[in-house]
Order: structure tokens, then C-alpha cells, then sequence
């Protein structure tokens, strides 16, 4: 097995200017369309979504095999999001790649739209349907054996929350992935330390995160989930490596990229005021990475 560590705090190399600067361009658009999507509801996971903008973003526009006019394509890469609350990411994403028409996304959270608040796999470009959390592993897990008994050798990457590695199922799944070796397997869990109920912290402690997943037999990483280069650069590192599952452990702020969301104190669920939707646009528009 590969070695197994932390990168927190190494040095990292650098890349293409360009590169980061279009990445960034994409993630702001990213975060334009969740606050697009808010709006129109009033309401919704804005925080989470905000936070996890450039994680999907990496993902979606630089990491994964994935082509938005081939939803089908056997060989893509797999996204399971198990945390379904965080819906509104995935579906900015998949707006800003063209698979969801933008003015559909004002539609999010009302009846019949195909734009749930917890992400369906009847929407296009969704692959399992979240929602209980601590499931979405087992089937990342299920997915990446079922890439290696086919020979189609498809890549599997499994967002979860720090919230989420208080079920049981996940450590069963991550048992399982290390038992398994597999290295097709990528798991990314958002650290923004908050949960409904309030600090992750205070409900039931999950650190330390990267040591528990060492110890379970993957290989992980620690970063900053709100860095474009440490996102990249984590990535690939995570791809060369193999017969073992990898984590990183991504570190993000609710309401990245808007003042007056990033500072709020409860930001599981966010009803913004109708006057506050410009501001929060205007200050997005305001930020630098």
C-alpha cells in the first residue's frame, strides 16, 4: 500500500496562472448561480453551497472525465453527492456545463421543479439520490467495484460532510473501500464544522478526521477546500496514487464569498431577506479569491 499521510502544511507546487485564474472565473459563476437559485426561493442551503463551490467546481471543470452532452457515457466519472442538501452546488455546477439550463434555476425548491432541495437522480446529470445521510459511501464503494468487475475503469468521487461521519455506515463503507483497495475510489469531506443542530463539535466529535481515515487504511490529504491550487494540486496527487482509497479532508467556510453570509452564526439553512439578495450578489461580485 501506497503510504498513507497528511499534506497538510508541505510545500506545493505551482501551476499555470491561466489555469487557476479561468478555475476561479467558473467557481464565481458557480457561486453566481446558487445565489440565483436562492433567490428565487428566498431561502435554501446557501451557506453549504457557497462553501463548497470550489470543491465541484475542481471537480467538475478540471479533475473528472465527464462530458455534459453524454450523461450516459459509460466511462465518465461518477459524482455522488451524499449530502442531497448541498443540491444547490451540484446544480450550479451543471448550469455553468450547460446540463441545466439556466433559467431553470429559479425554480429551485418549488413544487414539480426538477430542482429539489435534496438532489434526485431523476434530474439530469445526478447520479444517486441523497439525502439520508451516511449512505452515499456504501455506494460509492458498490460503484467502484462494480468499475473494476466491468473493465470500464471509471473513476468514483464521494462528497460527504463533517456532519455525516457521525453514521455508522460510513465507517463500514470505509472499511470496506481500504478491504477492497480501491484506488478508483475518491471520498471528499467538507469540513465547515456546522450541523442543523449547531457545532459539529458540540453534538458529537469527528476529529481528528484525516488520522481516523489513516487509520481505516486510506490515504489522505488535508487542505484548504476553499483553494483552487490546493484542490488541484490534492487532486492529482490523489489519482497517482494507488491500491488504496483516498479522502481529503476539505477545510471550507459557509458562505464563502459573500461578507455578510460567511459571518452569519447559524448558517445550516439560510432565509435571506428580499432586500439582502443584491447585496449578497454585489459583495460576490466584490470578492477576490
Amino acid at each position: 500500500m501506497s503510504e498513507i499521510r497528511s499534506t497538510e502544511g508541505e510545500g506545493r507546487e505551482s501551476l499555470p496562472p491561466e489555469l487557476i485564474h479561468s478555475l476561479h472565473v467558473r467557481a464565481k459563476n458557480v457561486r453566481r448561480n446558487i445565489l440565483l437559485m436562492a433567490k428565487g426561493k428566498g431561502q435554501g442551503y446557501v451557506g453549504q453551497g457557497l462553501g463548497a463551490a470550489d470543491i465541484l467546481t475542481a471537480l467538475y471543470c478540471h479533475e473528472m472525465r465527464f462530458d455534459p452532452q453524454l450523461l450516459d457515457w459509460p466511462d465518465r466519472d461518477r459524482f455522488l453527492l451524499s449530502t442531497g442538501h448541498y443540491s444547490i452546488a451540484l446544480f450550479a455546477v451543471l448550469a455553468e456545463l450547460g446540463v441545466i439550463p439556466r433559467e431553470e434555476l429559479s425554480s429551485y425548491g418549488a413544487d414539480e421543479s426538477r430542482l429539489e432541495m435534496s438532489a434526485c437522480e431523476t434530474t439530469p446529470g445526478v447520479e444517486i439520490t441523497g439525502g439520508s445521510l451516511g449512505h452515499g459511501l456504501s455506494q460509492a464503494v458498490g460503484m467502484a467495484i462494480g468499475s473494476r468487475l466491468s473493465g470500464r475503469n471509471f473513476r468514483v468521487y464521494n462528497f460527504l460532510s463533517d456532519g455525516e461521519l457521525q453514521e455508522g455506515a460510513t465507517w463500514e463503507a470505509a472499511m470496506a473501500a481500504a478491504h477492497y483497495k480501491l484506488d478508483n475510489l475518491v471520498a471528499l469531506v467538507d469540513v465547515n464544522e456546522t450541523q442543523a443542530d449547531g457545532k459539529v463539535a458540540d453534538i458529537m466529535t469527528v476529529e481528528p478526521v484525516a488520522d481516523k481515515w489513516k487509520a481505516f487504511g486510506w490515504y489522505a490529504q488535508t487542505i484548504n477546500g476553499n483553494s483552487i491550487q490546493e484542490l488541484v494540486l490534492a487532486l492529482s496527487l490523489a489519482r497517482s496514487v494507488k491500491d488504496s482509497p483516498k479522502m481529503i479532508v476539505c477545510h471550507t467556510l459557509m458562505g464563502k464569498g459573500v461578507l455578510f453570509l460567511e459571518q452569519r452564526q447559524k448558517a445550516h439553512f439560510i432565509r435571506v431577506d428580499p432586500d439582502e439578495w443584491e447585496s449578497a450578489l454585489s459583495q460576490l461580485e466584490a470578492s477576490n479569491p
